[in-house]
């Protein structure tokens, strides 16, 4: 059994990860280091626990019977959820095609975790932040290059109606114009599903991130 170190399990999520009830599991690590970041926990391993691909569906598979009356299941995230690729198949294979699993993901990954994914993952909940090369690196300290690679991937294999892709307006960083221009981008490459919305922030947190 493959293990990795899960900071949350939140369950009985709604409408929020994916169709029907859904538990949100999430992974440390990320490969990101965002400014407006949700989830620090991610970086610190004092949070969580280890679990095996065993533990964590024994844990939820008290709610089996909500998965399967909803349509709903298991949405991994984190952290960048796809670090973890081999868990993720390998937890597949323990609860079948009964559960849906979707994931929350940057796609800043290699390309290998991506393909290992298709066919595994029944939806993908990709938080672009920006498709300006200069504005991306700058808000997330990375390159857009292997999340632009990724995307072309999952285009190609003709998975678009299984994306949803969350386009962020991002105080400092990015304007509704620029917002468009990725939404542009990302309707050429056949993906019409999109999750426009902002991010907010306090002065306090502005301030900080400006030091």
């Amino acid at each position: 059994m493959r293990e990795a170190p899960i900071f949350a399990v939140a369950r009985h999520r709604i409408g929020i990860d994916g169709d029907g009830v859904v538990s949100l599991v999430c992974f440390s690590s990320c490969s990101l280091g965002c400014k407006y970041c949700i989830n620090p926990e991610c970086f610190d391993r004092k949070y969580g626990r280890i679990y095996t691909t065993r533990s964590l569906y024994e844990t939820l598979l008290k709610d089996q019977l909500y998965f399967l009356a909803t349509g709903g299941g298991v949405c991994f995230g984190g952290g960048e959820p796809l670090l973890r690729s081999k868990f993720i198949t390998e937890f597949r294979g323990l609860c079948g095609r009964g559960w849906k699993i979707n994931v929350e993901t940057s796609l800043n990954v290699s390309a290998d975790r991506v393909e290992r994914l298709i066919g595994v993952v029944d939806r993908w909940f990709i938080d672009i932040k920006d498709l300006n090369a200069d504005i991306y690196k700058s808000y997330t300290g990375q390159s857009l290059k292997p999340m632009m690679n990724n995307l072309q991937i999952l285009a190609k294999s003709g998975v678009q109606d299984q994306c949803t892709i969350r386009i962020p307006l991002i105080p400092r960083f990015n304007t509704e114009a620029d917002r468009k221009r990725s939404q542009e981008t990302l309707r050429l490459m056949g993906f019409t599903d999109f999750d426009l919305f902002e991010y907010r922030t306090t002065p306090n947190d502005i301030a900080l991130k400006q030091l």
